[in-house]
């Protein structure tokens, strides 16, 4: 995925009917796996002929045909969740058969169409990259550098006083580091080390 990144503001839901069969979509935002298995059992109909979803995060994905001829469905959900940039992202799509066939064909583009429609209804948010960095500043310094912590963007998580100033700890975006790096250079005289955090 390149290019900027979106989640889920909130759930979304879409219901069509597609020749007679019923398919309803279900999306939400998840942050791990575990959180799209639970949202899987809570969102599948176990009266519905099928229950096929998809998820994404980051690199990490997987889908299910759940007994439908395999490409027909769990793989046009993924490329619906991929064609708009969406991450951390579960779909489930529920069919009830209505007794007309739709063939291969017809199947990918219900599924993949009913998924697509259900996210680009969808509130979304686009998703910051963010870092956690750490690092030593003199206590003559520290007014300077709180005044300036806004213009990066950067939440302070922790500050630990020391005997000649204090050791700070900040999130902010990944794309706002190379500025926050050049100033602390600036401001410490090339003294301030910074440490990215895991």
């Amino acid at each position: 995925m390149t290019g900027a990144r979106f989640g889920l503001a909130a759930p979304a839901r879409l219901a069509q009917e597609i020749r007679k069969s019923k398919f309803v979509a279900n999306a939400a935002n998840v942050a791990s796996e575990q959180e799209a298995q639970e949202f899987l059992d809570l969102s599948s109909d176990r009266g519905a002929t099928h229950n096929c979803w998809a998820w994404r995060l980051g690199q990490r994905y997987r889908f299910s045909d759940d007994g439908e001829p395999a490409g027909t469905a769990g793989k046009p959900i993924l490329q619906a969740i991929d064609g708009q940039n969406i991450d951390n992202v579960v779909v489930v799509v529920t069919r009830w058969f209505g007794g007309i066939k739709l063939g291969a064909g017809g199947l990918m583009r219900a599924y993949g169409g009913c998924a697509a429609q259900c996210l680009r209804q969808a509130a979304k948010a686009e998703l910051i990259e963010t870092v956690r960095v750490e690092f030593a500043m003199e206590f003559s310094s520290l007014a300077r550098l709180r005044a300036r912590l806004r213009e990066f963007g950067a939440v302070l998580e922790a500050e630990e006083f020391r005997d000649n100033g204090a050791v700070l700890r900040l999130s902010l975006a990944q794309a706002k580091l190379p500025e926050l790096r050049h100033f602390l250079a600036d401001l410490s005289r090339g003294q301030a080390e910074l440490r990215e955090l895991d």
